[in-house]
């Protein structure tokens, strides 16, 4: 059951960066190496979707250095992170004809990377004495993670 590994730790980076999760499931279905062809997710393989959700995802990694940025634990950030593992892990489920064990590991996984990724920025904000450089090095994370468990 390696898919429900991928759905996981897709859902974390969902926790980390919301968009960056969705965009590398849309890549993955793009270049065929998620097979959503015939699924009421399909649309996730098409390359202009490909582009707008990775332009999304870039905007989000931009806005997220923003001062007026809300905390990602607040109700509208923290629910937008879970739809978000939920929509890429049952994608990735789906693929393997377990929606539901994908969704399912989605949620989980967005859930640990959301609170993982709060505390572990927080500190290594206080050990660099600014928060860029840790935000950065989670931008770098939640890349490395979703293209790894999507490959």
């Amino acid at each position: 059951m390696p898919f429900v590994i991928a759905a996981f730790v897709v859902g974390i980076a969902c926790g980390l960066r919301a968009l960056v999760g969705l965009a590398a499931v849309s890549w993955a279905a793009n270049t065929g190496h998620l097979p959503l062809q015939g699924t009421w997710l399909s649309f996730l393989g098409n390359r202009i979707t490909a582009y707008i959700t990775t332009a999304l995802a870039l905007f989000e990694v931009v806005n997220d250095k923003m001062p007026k940025t809300p905390s990602r634990l607040v109700p509208p950030q923290f629910g937008a992170r879970v739809v978000m593992g939920a929509l890429t892990g049952s994608a990735i489920g789906l693929s393997h004809s377990s929606l539901v064990l994908g969704a399912v590991a989605g949620i989980a996984g967005s859930v640990v990377g959301t609170f993982a990724g709060a505390k572990g920025r927080a500190l290594l904000a206080k050990a660099f004495g600014r928060d860029l450089p840790a935000a950065l090095l989670e931008d770098v994370l939640a890349i490395v993670l979703a293209f790894v468990a999507l490959r």
